[in-house]
């Protein structure tokens, strides 16, 4: 009798860690692996809060405004990210140049539960959006 093949857990969720109701792949993954880029402030935030989540320090450093990255970023794989909530957008749309997001977004590490809240501001750069800074 054959021994069946091993079965290889991903280490890349199937459901967004953004909570769009999206697959991974097809949501935020598309961002992370460079195959198009968010059309607006909140969906960066949304790329930027899975790229946490899944441990990809190199998309959240592409996506750091020049002006504010900083040189390297160090992620705690021992911290889990639970839950974003999207408190409110100003501007930051298709259109626009600038805009903020203000989130919460939840975690768990050993054990105990956290959460980060953050007015963040978000700048378009040649079409391209970035983040600029947390302001709260």
């Amino acid at each position: 009798m054959p021994t069946p093949d091993p079965v290889v857990p991903s280490a890349l969720p199937v459901r967004c860690p953004c909570l769009s109701g999206n697959g991974y792949v097809d949501c935020c993954g598309r961002l992370h692996r460079g195959e198009s880029r968010a059309a607006t402030a909140e969906q960066l935030m949304r790329s930027r809060y899975s790229a946490f989540a899944v441990g990809d320090a190199d998309y959240l450093l592409a996506t750091w405004h020049p002006r504010t990255r900083p040189e390297d970023l160090e992620l705690d794989g021992t911290v889990r990210w639970m839950r974003l909530d999207i408190e409110r957008t100003e501007r930051g749309g298709m259109l626009d140049t600038v805009g903020i997001v203000e989130f919460t977004a939840y975690a768990r590490q050993g054990g105990h539960r956290s959460r980060q809240h953050e007015v963040s501001r978000f700048e378009k750069v040649a079409g391209v959006w970035f983040y600029l800074e947390a302001t709260d």
